[in-house]
Formats: C-alpha cells, structure tokens, sequence
C-alpha cells in the first residue's frame, strides 16, 4: 500500500500548477538543454585547391583586375603588383608573367584615375618597376602624363606633376629627346601655370591659379626647373671638350665614333619618314632645344617667373630656383 500511494502522490504532482513568484524565474523542464554557449570555427569564402595558382597566374588575376569598377579593387591588385615586382627585380632572370609594353598599356591610363589612393599607389608601381623599362618606354607613359597634367581636376594635375617629376629623374635624357617631349612637355607647362603671353597684365588666369593653389603652383615650377636642367643641362665631365687631350692621346673624340649604344640611334634625323611637325619633333641634340625654347617658350617663362617673384613667399622661392636654373642653363631670365 506504501508504494501504490507513493505513485499517486507523484502523479498527482505532474497535474499540479507551479505557483511563480515575483521576480523569480521559471524554473527550467528537466529536459532543457544549454545553447547558451559559442563555439569557434574558421569559416571560408571558398573551398581550398589543392593545386593552388601560381605566381603568374596570380599576378595576370591582379592584372585583369586594373579595370575593374572598384577603386579599392583597383588600389588592392596595384598594392600586390607592386609588392611582387618588388620582390622579384632583386633576382637575377626573373621576368615579369607579361612585357612591360604591355603592362605599361594597362597602368598609363590609371594616371587619370578619380581615386587618390590608387594614382597614389601607381606611383609606386611605377617607382618598384626597373629604371631600364622605364627608360625604353618613356613615350607610352608621355601622353598620359601630359594630359593629367591640363586635366580639369587639380588633384589629378597635382599627381601628373609627381609623375613628370619620377620620369625626370629616372629617364631625364631619353624624355627630352622623345617625339614631342620637349615642346609639347613645356606647352603643358605654360598652359597650366597660365603662362600663355609675355604682357603679365594679361594673365587673368595665372592670377587665378597664383591665388587658387599657392602650395601646387611653386610645386609645379619646381618640376619646370627640373625639366629645363634635364633639358638645356650640361654635363662637364661627359664632355670630351674639356677633358685633357695629352692624357687622351690618341684616342680623342673617340665617342662620336663608337657604335651607338642605343636603338635607332639616328631616328632624330628622319631620313625616311614624313616631316614632323614642331610639337612633335625628335629633339635628340641640346642646342636643338636650346633654340626651340628661346624662339617659342623663352618670354613666356622669363615674364612668369617675374610675376611670381612680385607674388613672394612660397612663390618667390620657387622662382628664385626656377631663374637659377636658368642662369646655370646659359639662358638670361632678364632677356
């Protein structure tokens, strides 16, 4: 009888209601399980290969990537070619998975990109890649750059400038020397100081500039003076003229005779082309150029660098070094 009561009482105690107090939580079922924990896991966006791309294939992946819509797709795949070309151009005979002609086809444009970071980065793709290709392919990176530097978007100008300035340094003489990269160079350079007459009292646009953007304008004068000394610059110890004949003798003059070292070496003759226009010459000898600036870009550089000398600080400082170079280029910025 003990234990048929025991089974009532706790029958009895299923039907019973749980009286709930204030405050006072329900009481969990007997069954309840614990989900309150987290449990950590890798989670990938895709499925590993076991045959993973190669290095080539990655880099063409970021190549093709370049045109994408994405500024920072764009700023991402220059940040990892610049990362390989850098780690590959200390080994000797490891070439890039495409030529540099066509690598250069692809980032040129980029020069005129609307995103900051990736003309940012572009630059310095441009500064990882070897000064050699640089060097063999200054006229490909020529338009782009002259047409950043009139674009209508002054931070697009600002970094065309810095390029000019990195083209300067690497490939000064081959610059100068290319189809148009002496006149048309020095035309973009007028056009964006506002330099286009020699009477100042008509410069209402170099006034606008001078007022507008100080910092960017002396900047942009600075890369002038740049460009003139790579231009119109002599060089004392690689001219044979001032060189001691005694210590030479016999063998002098001997460079005018050695087979060049460079392609084409006489294309700036144009034996069999078609006359070449003025703004688009091959001016490949100083005194060439010497002339074309002195005819053509001498008064509107010399009444330019007056005005900014009236306009003082940062201005005056840059043409303090613009008339300098000037003086040291045999040029008198008072003619």
């Amino acid at each position: 009888m003990g234990s048929s009561a025991k089974k009532k009482k706790e029958k009895k105690k299923d039907f019973q209601k749980q009286k709930l107090k204030v405050g006072k939580a329900r009481p969990k079922a007997d069954n309840h399980t614990d989900t309150s924990f987290r449990s950590k896991a890798i989670v990938l966006n895709q499925q590993l290969d076991v045959n993973a791309p190669s290095q080539s294939a990655t880099f063409l992946h970021h190549v093709s990537l370049l045109t994408s819509r994405s500024d920072s797709q764009r700023r991402d795949s220059l940040a990892y070619l610049t990362s390989y070309v850098g780690s590959n151009s200390t080994s000797k005979g490891n070439a890039l998975p495409i030529t540099t002609n066509a690598l250069l086809g692809i980032l040129c444009p980029l020069i005129l990109d609307g995103s900051a970071g990736v003309r940012t980065q572009l630059l310095k793709l441009f500064q990882a890649l070897p000064q050699d290709d640089i060097r063999d392919h200054v006229i490909k990176v020529l338009p782009y750059m002259r047409a950043g530097m009139t674009h209508l978007s002054r931070e697009i100008r600002a970094t065309a400038v810095e390029f000019l300035s990195f083209l300067i340094k690497v490939a000064g003489p081959e610059l100068v020397a290319c189809p148009g990269g002496w006149y048309q160079t020095l035309e973009c350079f007028t056009t964006v100081l506002g330099w286009r007459s020699a009477d100042a009292s008509t410069w209402s646009s170099s006034k606008a500039s001078f007022a507008g953007d100080v910092k960017s304008t002396a900047r942009i004068m600075y890369v002038l003076a740049e460009f003139l000394q790579a231009g119109l610059g002599t060089d004392d110890s690689t001219d044979p003229s001032l060189n001691t004949l005694a210590a030479d003798f016999p063998l002098w003059f001997t460079g005018a005779l050695v087979t060049p070292t460079k392609s084409n070496a006489y294309a700036y003759l144009n034996v069999f082309g078609a006359q070449a226009e003025d703004y688009n010459q091959i001016l490949d000898d100083r005194e060439d150029r010497l002339q074309v600036f002195t005819n053509r870009f001498q008064p509107l550089v010399v009444a330019g660098v007056d005005a900014a000398k009236k306009e003082g600080g940062e201005l005056g400082r840059a043409s303090g070094v613009l008339t300098k170079t000037l003086d040291r280029t045999q040029i008198s910025a008072n003619a």
